[in-house]
C-alpha cells in the first residue's frame, strides 16, 4: 500500500500530539519522520515510529526535554540532550553546528545523553541544504563482533558526509558501519528479499545474503572487515571523549532500551574560500568524471550518493511512500 506525504506526516504529528509534545516540535518530529521516508529510508521512518513511540511511552524518550549548550569553547560546544527525542536534538545541534560555521567557518557541537537519531542522513542534508559541507556521527549500542571476534563489542556507529549540490542535488553519504544496517536488513527481511551481496554470518558462521539469518545470529560484517572495525572504534573514542558522553560500552545493548548516545554534528563553511557558483562548478565536474564511467553492466549506471535519493522522493511524492500494511495499521492503532 502507499500513504501519501502529508497523510502521513498528519498522522504522526497527531500521534505525538497525544504523547504530550507541543504543537511546533510534534510537527518537526513528525517531519522528520516523514521526509525519511519519503525519501526511502523505511527504516528508520515509518518502519522505526512504533518502537520511537514505545520508548516514549516506556519513558526512555523524555517528550518536554530538549538539547542545551553546556559549555563552549570558540567554533566548539558541548551539548547535553537530556535524554529528549533524538532527531529534534540532533537537528539543533547541527543548526547551532551551521551558525557556528557561519562565524568562524567551521563549528563542531558535540551531543551527549541523548537517544537515536533516527536517520543520520537528515542532519547531512539540512547542513547541504544552508550550503555548508556536514559531517556527522553516532556511536550505538553494541551491535557488531569487531573483526577477528564473535561477540558484540563495537557499534555500527552510522557515519555522514554532506556536500552542497547545485538546485538540491547534495552529495550525501550516509552509512552504517556494517555493511549492512540493522534497519535495512529488517526491511528486507519483512519484504522477503535477499541482500545484494553478503551482510553477515549465521548461526553455523557460514556467509550469507539471507538478512533474516543475519538477524538472528547479530553477526553482521563490519565495512572492509578490519578497515570498519577500526573505523567505528575511533569515532566511539572521538565522540564519547568530545560529548564528554557514554561509549559503545556503556550503553544498553537492548534495542528498546538503547539510549544515551554520544554524537557529533560538523559543519564546514565552503564560501568562505568560493563563491557558490565556483563549488557548484566543481561538484558538476567531479560527478560528471565519476558518471561517465562506462558501465559495468548493460544497460548499467553509476549513481552519486544522494541521486537515487532525489528520484525517490520525486516518485513517492507522487504516487504515495510504499508501507508495509502491518506496520500501517499498527501507527493506526497508536
Amino acid at each position: 500500500m502507499r500513504i501519501y506525504y502529508d497523510d502521513m506526516l498528519e498522522t504522526f504529528q497527531k500521534i505525538l500530539l497525544k504523547r504530550g509534545f507541543s504543537e511546533e516540535r510534534a510537527y518537526e518530529a513528525a517531519e522528520n519522520f516523514a521526509k525519511t521516508s519519503l525519501d526511502g529510508v523505511y527504516s528508520h521512518g515509518v518502519n522505526r515510529f512504533p518502537r520511537i513511540i514505545s520508548q516514549i511511552d516506556t519513558g526512555i524518550i523524555e517528550v518536554e526535554k530538549e538539547a542545551v549548550c553546556e559549555m563552549s569553547f570558540g567554533a566548539m560546544e558541548r551539548w547535553d540532550g537530556q535524554l529528549g527525542i533524538g532527531n529534534l536534538n540532533a537537528k539543533r545541534a547541527m543548526k547551532r553546528a551551521c551558525e557556528l560555521a557561519d562565524q568562524f567557518g567551521i563549528g563542531l557541537v558535540a551531543l551527549r545523553n541523548t537517544n537515536h537519531w533516527l536517520r543520520g542522513g537528515a542532519f547531512g542534508w539540512q547542513a547541504a541544504e544552508e550550503g555548508y559541507i556536514g559531517i556527522c556521527w553516532t556511536n550505538t549500542m553494541p551491535n557488531m563482533p569487531a573483526y577477528g571476534g564473535k561477540d558484540l563489542r563495537i557499534g555500527n556507529n552510522p557515519f555522514i558526509m554532506a556536500v552542497p549540490g547545485k538546485d538540491g542535488a547534495h552529495i550525501v553519504v550516509d552509512m552504517a558501519l556494517s555493511q549492512f544496517s540493522y534497519g535495512k536488513m529488517e526491511t528486507l527481511k519483512l519484504a522477503g528479499k535477499e541482500l545484494p551481496v553478503p551482510g553477515g554470518y549465521d548461526k553455523e558462521g557460514n556467509l550469507t545474503k539471507d538478512p533474516g539469518k543475519i538477524l538472528e545470529s547479530s553477526q553482521v560484517l563490519p565495512i572492509g572487515f578490519w578497515k570498519g572495525s577500526g573505523f567505528s572504534l575511533v569515532l566511539d573514542m572521538i565522540a564519547s571523549i568530545l560529548a564528554g558522553g557514554d561509549s559503545v560500552s556503556e550503553i544498553p545493548s537492548d534495542s528498546m532500551k538503547e539510549k544515551g548516545l554520544s554524537q557529533i554534528l560538523l559543519a564546514i563553511d565552503p564560501r568562505k574560500f568560493s563563491s557558490m557558483k565556483e563549488i557548484e562548478k566543481m561538484t558538476e565536474r567531479i560527478i560528471s568524471f565519476t558518471k561517465d564511467s562506462e558501465p559495468l553492466r548493460e544497460g548499467g549506471a553509476v549513481y552519486y550518493p544522494g541521486e537515487s535519493t532525489i528520484k525517490r522522493r520525486e516518485e513517492n511524492l507522487r504516487m504515495g511512500i510504499p508501507v508495509e500494511e502491518e506496520i500501517w495499521r499498527i501507527i493506526e492503532s497508536l
